[in-house]
């Protein structure tokens, strides 16, 4: 049974979750107005909520101030940090579950193997320390957008990311890290388990009969395949935010 405070909604029953970054604005821009308007007229006929891999400031910025009010759920950090109707649920911490130690091993050697990269270019925020997870960005978090579209060029010939991750797997394999690339120039780092799924137990009260996620990076390595594979969610593949919004004009009948 829907929770009594979406009754109001066509179908309460219904949860339909959003990636950020590719599936509801172009990667670390700011939302359309036809996306906005098409996610007002499908919180009318279900549940919505978004689920990124950033924290909430930089959701607020890409999806816009009131990002509280506008989504019935909101997961940042994976839902480590989790809001139902504004109000914040309980949080984890990475730093409490990998140990100060751990942590500083961790971080050397990610910050030895940045040093011996050679890259075109380096900007500023290699590694970026979250609630819930840390964030590597070879090139640096600071890139503009036009550094961050040559990066990615140059990192799909190359696979930077995808060796500096496999050296990570092979020194910290008696950790239970999982490493997630996402986005176009970084890649995270959380314990198992605490990927994208994280956010479905945030929900599991609320009486859905039918989640659907969607979310563009659903390949396996992606930051949205665990979650756009799980049984308990129905996954939609999207390459851009006008594709969801296709996707969801012909689902749901917008």
């Amino acid at each position: 049974m829907a929770a009594s405070e979406f009754t109001y909604k066509e179908q309460p029953e219904t949860l339909v979750l959003f990636d950020v970054d590719g599936t509801l604005t172009p990667a670390r821009l700011t939302i359309s107005d036809e996306v906005r308007d098409t996610l007002k007229k499908l919180r009318q006929k279900v549940c919505i909520g978004f689920v990124g891999g950033s924290d909430l400031s930089k959701q607020l910025e890409q999806l816009g101030p009131t990002v509280l009010d506008d989504f019935d759920f909101a997961f940042s950090e994976n839902g480590l940090t989790a809001y139902r109707l504004g109000n914040e649920l309980a949080s984890q911490s990475f730093i409490n579950w990998i140990g100060e130690e751990e942590y500083n091993k961790l971080a050397k050697f990610i910050l030895k193997y940045l040093s011996e990269l050679d890259l075109p270019k380096r900007r500023g925020t290699f590694l970026e320390f979250r609630n819930g997870m840390i964030n590597v960005s070879p090139i640096g978090r600071n890139a503009s957008t036009e550094e961050r579209n040559e990066y990615e060029k140059y990192d799909k010939e190359h696979q930077i990311r995808a060796k500096f991750v496999e050296a990570l797997k092979k020194e910290f394999s008696h950790l239970a890290l999982t490493f997630s690339i996402g986005g176009q120039i970084s890649f995270d780092v959380f314990p198992t388990g605490w990927d994208k799924t994280y956010c479905l137990q945030h929900v599991k009260g609320d009486g859905f009969k039918e989640i659907h996620f969607f979310g563009d990076k659903t390949f396996k390595g992606g930051n949205d395949f665990e979650i756009y594979t799980d049984d308990r969610t129905i996954g939609h593949s999207v390459n851009s935010p006008d594709d969801t919004v296709r996707i969801l004009t012909e689902v749901f009948n917008l």
